[in-house]
């Protein structure tokens, strides 16, 4: 399908993947809901019907995607309406997507998936090129795994399995740094080389994984997850040096990384202490480029995020073969949603939006908050680094964010890692981390009568702090 022209993997109807989020969110529903089903969607029609306005962050978004949008019948109703792309404190509304919301509300996911609502999609879809049919709605499946457990520095974190390499990336990364024998391993100048230095082990390892059901991810999976394993990678690392990206790959591992983009990312917790870490994603912004007219829906370009046999990446490595395209196959991803907790109660929440750059983010963040204690909005606020391995540069943050703050990371920490060898890049963008942590406190009985279960259990409610990156313009809120 790509061998001819790669660029069809990325942008246009070709590049869409199964759409998969209804489906996913109505199971979601069905084992944990209480609120009507009807209910959840009315806020999201209200705003697809009567507008909204639009942000700074979003309207940076339109002028970088100008092209794009104006390329694209659909994109410019929505985001350009009268040849006009909509500007900070302009109002954005799509009445069509409002109106595909309500057929969902009333009739459940089958409106999309074999129903009015998917028929119109699937026309527009293969209108503009794609290939989409109904049938690929129908057979549509939802995939229920279980959490991925990995236990680190004092805190057990509970993230995606396979296809998703976040859980896995973060487990390997924080159990290399705990192979120093001490949480001062992260401090400082030499925490940071020692960090970037892992990372950079990490992103060889990980572009083994792909989606257990169809690559045997096994041995990648233990080796990640194990601290003996990452004894052997803390033993490569020099603290005055660095190396050429060859040194972290072995021969297993010399593959093309993954180049996903994008994703939105949300955490709540509510007044029983039941916490979602839900990470979302078209990929790109704006997708697949492509807005399907009668519905409002948003293409996305998932198969982007799909290795392919032939495409010559700009690593020049060897496209990596468990993230091949074959059919109901899930591409891997970086995406990080995380609950952590201490001695099985609730510490925090988290995640990321920012592609490839959400492992290093959340990494930092946790090591911020619950390694090196700094309070939640500082933990979120500080500058932070990125790695891609190939090409061998530290990213650096230094911009100035949408509040007008200014992020960059200090002097002597870059002067520090310029001696160890780094070659440093400043970076105007990277990863957005949304936190909310629990101040652990003595637990407290909650009456049978306002638990689910027939006993009474004992739950922390400590004090909750939520943080919205000041990077994008999302803001936290409590009821």
């Amino acid at each position: 399908m790509y061998a001819n022209n790669l660029n069809n993997k990325y942008s246009g109807a070709l590049s869409m993947g199964v759409p998969g989020e209804i489906a996913g969110l109505h199971e979601a529903w069905l084992q944990h809901g209480r609120l009507n089903w009807r209910t959840l969607f009315q806020p999201a029609i209200k705003l697809a019907r009567d507008g909204f306005v639009v942000a700074p962050y979003l309207a940076s978004s339109i002028a970088k995607c100008a092209e794009k949008i104006m390329n694209d019948p659909g994109l410019q109703q929505v985001f350009a309406p009268n040849g006009r792309l909509l500007q900070a404190g302009d109002k954005c509304s799509n009445v069509e997507l409002a109106q595909s919301l309500e057929a969902v509300a009333e009739q459940g996911p089958q409106a999309f998936y074999n129903g009015t609502v998917g028929e119109k999609f699937v026309k527009d879809v293969r209108d503009a090129g794609g290939i989409l049919t109904m049938e690929d709605l129908k057979n549509y499946r939802v995939d229920i795994m279980d959490a991925l457990a990995a236990n680190v520095a004092g805190y057990t974190i509970y993230g995606m399995p396979p296809p998703s390499s976040g859980t896995l990336g973060m487990s390997l990364v924080l159990n290399i740094l705990n192979s120093y024998g001490s949480s001062k391993a992260a401090v400082g100048n030499l925490g940071l080389h020692r960090m970037i230095e892992a990372m950079k082990h990490m992103f060889a390892v990980r572009m083994n994984l792909g989606d257990p059901a169809f690559v045997n991810t096994a041995k990648y999976m233990s080796q990640m997850l194990s601290q003996s394993y990452a004894d052997k990678i803390q033993k490569m690392i020099v603290d005055n040096t660095t190396f050429p990206p060859e040194y972290y790959m072995n021969m297993e591992s010399r593959w093309s990384q993954l180049r996903d983009h994008g994703t939105s990312h949300f955490c709540v917790v509510d007044a029983e202490r039941n916490a979602v870490s839900m990470t979302t994603t078209i990929n790109y912004g704006f997708g697949a480029g492509v807005l399907s007219p009668s519905t409002g829906i948003l293409l996305n370009n998932e198969m982007g995020d799909f290795s392919a046999p032939t495409e010559i990446t700009p690593d020049m490595l060897p496209p990596a073969p468990a993230n091949f395209i074959e059919p109901n196959k899930r591409p891997l991803s970086s995406m990080t949603p995380i609950i952590v907790t201490k001695d099985n109660q609730l510490a925090g929440v988290m995640g990321g939006s920012g592609g490839l750059f959400i492992i290093p983010a959340v990494i930092q963040v946790f090591l911020n908050h619950f390694v090196l204690r700094m309070e939640p909005l500082t933990a979120v606020e500080s500058p932070r680094v990125y790695h891609k391995l190939i090409p061998n540069t530290v990213l650096y943050e230094n911009w100035t964010v949408i509040d007008g703050k200014h992020i960059e990371l200090a002097g002597d920490r870059k002067a520090f890692l310029e001696e160890r060898g780094h070659q440093l890049l400043a970076q105007a963008g990277g990863a957005i981390v949304q936190l909310v942590v629990q101040t652990l406190q003595s637990p407290i009985d909650v009456a049978s009568e306002n638990s689910r279960d027939s006993v009474n259990a004992q739950i922390f409610h400590g004090t909750l702090t939520a943080v919205s990156d000041p990077r994008k313009d999302g803001r936290p809120a409590a009821i």
